[in-house]
């Protein structure tokens, strides 16, 4: 990192897209582009600022049809170098704080712009998608009734016989 308030504009290739696609598991990312400001501030403390545009394409959660979902994201992390380097005792590992706005730990003098925006590509796409006005009875199987006469036939529940051994008289007691 260089410089204070230093923006950076991302403009995906479409190599760099199809291997962001095949990555998180989308159809397709026919576009997607990020600016993003990284600020250095006293006390070790960097922010990294920006906003993410672009379109993926996922498939359908019910249909497995394909899905536009238009992305315009800001977001905002922070970053603060290790100032207490608290582990714990049992496993020697770093303790983090659970707190929502407690900062990321930096390691090092470097950030990795391009794995940041890829990441919230990741968090701002819906994880559920799903085309508009299809309903979950739109891809069930349909029952077959036609030509039967009669009351439909009853399943058994699969505790049935769980529940009879729990009405059965005990012996000895």
């Amino acid at each position: 990192m260089g410089t204070n308030d230093a923006a950076v504009d991302i403009v995906a290739t479409d190599a760099e897209r199809a291997a962001l696609a095949k990555r998180f598991g989308f159809l397709g990312l026919p576009a997607f582009s990020a600016r993003v400001t990284v600020d250095r501030r006293p006390g070790g403390q960097v922010i990294v600022e920006g906003r993410l545009r672009g379109k993926i394409v996922q498939a359908c959660v019910l249909s497995l049809e394909p899905v536009t979902q238009e992305l315009d994201d800001a977001f905002r992390l922070v970053f603060a170098e290790s100032t207490s380097d608290e582990r714990d005792p049992e496993s020697g590992e770093a303790v983090l704080s659970a707190q929502a706005d407690a900062p990321e730990p930096l390691t090092g003098n470097m950030l990795d712009v391009g794995e940041i925006v890829a990441e919230q590509l990741s968090l701002t796409a819906d994880p559920y998608p799903r085309r508009p006005g299809i309903k979950l009875e739109d891809v069930l199987p349909k029952l077959r009734t036609a030509g039967r006469r009669g009351p439909p036939e009853q399943r058994r529940h699969p505790f049935a016989g769980l529940a009879a051994l729990r009405d059965k008289p005990r012996r000895g007691r």
